[in-house]
């Protein structure tokens, strides 16, 4: 990162606070590589918060010109006249994600909206504020699709898909996560949007030692599989990806499908395709889903990859 880089960045945020979004959205993702010299700088927009984030450590001098160039920013007219109370810059690179407040007071958690749903995220505290931005059109198709269908959410995090399914109509939700308060995030995103929790259901427990369970609560007429790739002690998605795509036949019903997702720039398409084909020949490829056009990538097989599975 250097001083052009930086006057360009800025260039971008003054495009982008010409013409707010009405919700949260991410305004500027260096991580497609499409700017020299800002591949480790995000920008997103969380309605009243700019929050932009470094992934990489920059050297002391370009980091103080990217700090003097943002609060000259919020100083701007734009600034002023977007309603904006936080500007915060998180360092991702740090084991705890160290995030300076550079306007506004400390903030540790809000709200936004996205499709016209409320998520509840966490600022400052954590390296993931509990919505990945970038699953947003996913959220949308999970909602159009799931109408009157059980749905089985795997490593549900904050629930975002389920909070989408049943907003969609669906008859059920099953989430599951090993982290009980990613779950209790959950159930609060689903209290913040008046939904009905009798139709979900929130299992804080070890995938691989709870086939048995699911197997009881499906069959389901669509599975999310959306995991890490990588949790310390638990899951290696090279390595147990597979593991689940050969019990997905087990648990889908009839005419069931399968998204399936995986985060990781260096795991293409091809080798979800080639996994499913292998494990679990049942189901069949249908397509890919689009990311959102703000995350695009100078390699589309680096960024987010959904693909939709159907049992034939």
């Amino acid at each position: 990162m250097n001083s052009s880089a930086i006057a360009l960045l800025q260039q971008h945020l003054d495009q982008a606070f010409a013409c707010l979004p009405d919700e949260a959205r991410r305004l500027f993702h260096g991580r497609g590589r499409h700017w020299p010299g800002l591949e480790h700088v995000t920008a997103d927009w969380l309605q009243g918060v700019l929050l932009v984030a470094l992934f990489r450590e920059p050297d002391a001098q370009p980091l103080a010109e990217l700090k003097h160039m943002l609060l000259q920013f919020a100083a701007s007219p734009a600034w002023a006249s977007s309603g904006a109370q936080h500007l915060l810059l998180q360092h991702r690179y740090t084991a705890d994600s160290t995030t300076d407040y550079l306007v506004g007071e400390a903030i540790e958690r809000g709200e936004i909206e996205e499709g016209g749903l409320r998520y509840l995220l966490d600022f400052g505290r954590k390296q993931n504020s509990g919505l990945f931005l970038d699953m947003r059109l996913g959220r949308q198709w999970v909602r159009e699709q799931a109408g009157g269908q059980r749905v089985l959410n795997l490593f549900a995090y904050t629930c975002g898909f389920s909070v989408a399914a049943i907003a969609g109509g669906a008859e059920r939700v099953v989430n599951l996560d090993m982290s009980r308060p990613a779950l209790s995030r959950g159930r609060d995103n689903h209290r913040l949007n008046g939904h009905d929790l009798g139709r979900v259901s929130f299992l804080g427990h070890d995938l691989f030692n709870s086939w048995g369970k699911l197997r009881k609560d499906g069959p389901f007429e669509l599975i999310i599989v959306d995991p890490p790739s990588f949790q310390k002690g638990s899951f290696v998605l090279t390595r147990d990806y597979a593991k689940i795509m050969r019990r997905l036949p087990d648990l889908l019903a009839p005419g069931g499908r399968v998204l399936a997702c995986v985060n990781d720039p260096a795991i293409a398409p091809t080798f979800l395709i080639d996994e499913m084909a292998r494990e679990a020949p049942q189901l069949r490829f249908v397509e890919r889903l689009a990311n959102p056009p703000e995350f695009a990538d100078s390699d589309p097989d680096a960024g987010l990859k959904v693909l939709l599975f159907t049992a034939d």
